[in-house]
């Protein structure tokens, strides 16, 4: 903050971009454990035979295009 105690508009600006990325992690992060969520749902069905296995096949062929659409950088 500048030195006589009054918002300028850089310490605001530095505000902003501090919320931004601080929201960015956090939706990462519920990203992240929703799809851990999804493989571990994914996982289960494939222990049934016929129409689950299929389901779940479909499931994560599903959230494997979502995630490459929310993390399109990730490895």
């Amino acid at each position: 903050m500048a030195s006589n105690d009054h918002v300028t508009k850089a310490d605001l600006k530095a505000l902003r971009d501090e919320l931004i990325e601080a929201i960015h992690d956090v939706e990462t992060k519920l990203l992240k454990a929703f799809y851990g969520f999804a493989e571990s749902t994914q996982q289960r069905l494939t222990q049934h035979d016929g129409f689950n296995e299929r389901m779940a096949t479909l499931e994560r062929r599903l959230t494997d295009l979502e995630k490459r659409i929310n993390f399109p950088h990730a490895p």
